[in-house]
């Protein structure tokens, strides 16, 4: 089968970029990074107006509903970018996870500002014997614990350093419960499974924009008389690039046509570890090129690299997400070998 984005999707995905483009975006970053909110939310509030924040949430709570290929379309600019705020959180792992709830009251009430770009959500899955952490806890609204079946309101108690200065991480405590149950524990997978692919988009557009600032410094940069750009050695690394990215991105799109299967998990994970693999090797080789000024935090080239090594574990690590693969190909495995479709 031969997959193509839409003319519209196209569209769709091209006018983000302008928008994150004249939005200064790596402005609002570091001012995101300082503790400075302000120019990150207004560049969040464009991206509502545009409808990025309301395509996965549902017309009855003010959003558009839309296809996940258009969210992930939406989160490959977001990642090209390296724009800041929960916004994975906000605009795609919550809204799974609230309309998948039995009661619709917090959908109802939470999901109209996530839509709009009047509040924002971010969200954190507990696990047995470690820190509960959640990515902008003092920015958003709306704080919320996932606990295997049961989600619960939350407050932070405490900055946990991150690698990326502009993921501004916190631990938290929950308070009041939200939802309880059977049911919660599928929205919960839903949510981490949707927040996983959008994060993977942005892998890849993270790596996307690597390749292009490596390939243009390479035009640029001297050595011995000329580019660096025409030694075989540069090219044949920057083609290596090129390559990773370009096989990531079927497994990304292959995830997003499946969300609604029995294969969701495995082919979400296989493009996170597609994404987050093809995304390192980029930064790894975005960093050779630079060089010694690669390195240094006032040069715009820094906010992509410690992106995408925060991306990479934000949303499962790749042994977890390795081990998910090898689950589900255990379980179809088994289920051949007795005859059941």
């Amino acid at each position: 089968m031969r997959f193509a984005l839409s003319p519209e999707q196209v569209d769709f995905g091209t006018s983000v970029r302008k928008l994150l483009d004249a939005g200064r975006t790596p402005a609002a970053v570091r001012s995101w990074a300082s503790g400075d909110p302000r120019p990150g939310r207004t560049l969040i509030r464009q991206l509502a107006g545009a409808g990025v924040l309301g395509l996965a949430v549902e017309e009855q709570h003010g959003g558009i509903g839309a296809d996940p290929i258009d969210l992930v379309v939406a989160f490959v600019e977001v990642g090209r970018a390296a724009a800041p705020g929960p916004l994975v959180e906000t605009a795609a792992a919550i809204p799974a996870l609230l309309q998948g709830l039995p009661d619709a009251g917090p959908a109802g009430r939470w999901l109209p500002g996530f839509a709009d770009g009047k509040a924002l959500g971010t969200l954190a899955f507990a696990a047995p014997d470690q820190r509960t952490v959640a990515l902008d806890a003092d920015t958003a609204e709306v704080v919320l614990i996932a606990d295997g079946d049961k989600l619960c309101t939350a407050h932070r108690t405490g900055l946990v350093r991150s690698v990326d200065p502009a993921r501004r991480l916190f631990s938290v405590q929950p308070d009041d419960t939200v939802a309880e149950g059977p049911q919660v524990s599928e929205a919960v997978a839903a949510a981490f499974d949707t927040g996983a692919l959008a994060a993977a988009a942005q892998l890849l557009g993270a790596g996307r924009a690597l390749l292009d600032a490596a390939t243009e410094y390479a035009k640029q940069r001297k050595q011995f008389g000329k580019p660096i750009g025409e030694f075989q050695a540069v090219k044949q690394q920057l083609a290596d690039v090129l390559i990773g990215l370009d096989l990531a991105e079927p497994l990304l799109y292959r995830a997003a046509l499946t969300m609604a299967d029995s294969t969701r998990s495995r082919d979400v994970s296989a493009a996170v570890i597609a994404c987050g693999d093809a995304a390192y090797q980029a930064a790894r080789a975005a960093l050779q090129v630079h060089g010694a000024i690669g390195y240094t935090a006032e040069y715009d080239l820094s906010l992509w690299l410690t992106k995408v090594t925060a991306l990479r574990s934000a949303w499962g690590t790749a042994d977890l997400h390795r081990s998910r693969i090898a689950h589900a190909l255990r379980a179809a495995a088994d289920r051949a070998s007795r005859g059941i479709a």
